[in-house]
């Protein structure tokens, strides 16, 4: 018996098979987080340049923004199968006013326009708002924040990660001033209060 044991011991044969089938699920692993990694930072890519590219060109006067932002989706549609674009624009006065607050006496100190409160309603929405940036492309030299997002399902899930699993969101965002087409229009004045 023992010399059973030792012959089996010295015996090579399937040795090969034996440390490929330890080698094997971690190479398979290694190979999908390659793939899904590799596309996320590919479509990443693509996603910085088209938002570049489509926020360059809506800087002219005459530019046609669904169109611009159909050509994102376009762009990122042969890397990401599937995807969904959505996007946003938000007009500005100045560089300095991107994400300020609509200016408000704030009188009970608590950090929010409530109570009454006067506010200069400066994009004439007819609401105080934490950001003073207007929806939309904007008019003649705005600041234009263009931000784009892209959800979608990888090509290669990673195995015993479900946290990777499902929907992949990419953002990226450009930020342009408008050409001076025309004389930039400033912001309003009407003083209303907070409710």
């Amino acid at each position: 018996m023992t010399r059973r044991l030792a012959h089996l011991w010295r015996d090579r044969r399937g040795a090969t098979a034996v440390e490929y089938a330890f080698v094997l699920p971690i190479l398979l692993v290694m190979m999908m987080g390659i793939g899904y990694f590799g596309q996320m930072f590919y479509g990443r890519a693509l996603l910085n340049g088209a938002v570049r590219q489509a926020a360059r060109d809506a800087t002219l006067e005459n530019a046609n923004t669904t169109t611009l932002d159909q050509n994102v989706a376009k762009v990122l549609a042969p890397a990401l199968p599937g995807v969904t674009v959505t996007s946003t624009r938000k007009s500005y006065y100045d560089f300095t006013d991107i994400g300020r607050a609509e200016k408000w006496t704030d009188s009970n100190a608590n950090g929010r326009c409530d109570n009454g409160e006067p506010y200069t309603d400066e994009n004439g929405d007819g609401s105080w708002n934490s950001d003073i940036g207007a929806a939309g492309n904007g008019a003649a030299g705005d600041i234009i924040v263009y931000t784009a997002t892209a959800s979608y399902t990888p090509m290669f899930s990673v195995p015993f990660m479900k946290s990777m699993w499902g929907k992949v969101t990419l953002n990226a965002t450009a930020v342009r001033r408008n050409q001076p087409w025309a004389a930039q229009v400033a912001y309003g004045s009407a003083t209303r209060t907070c409710t």
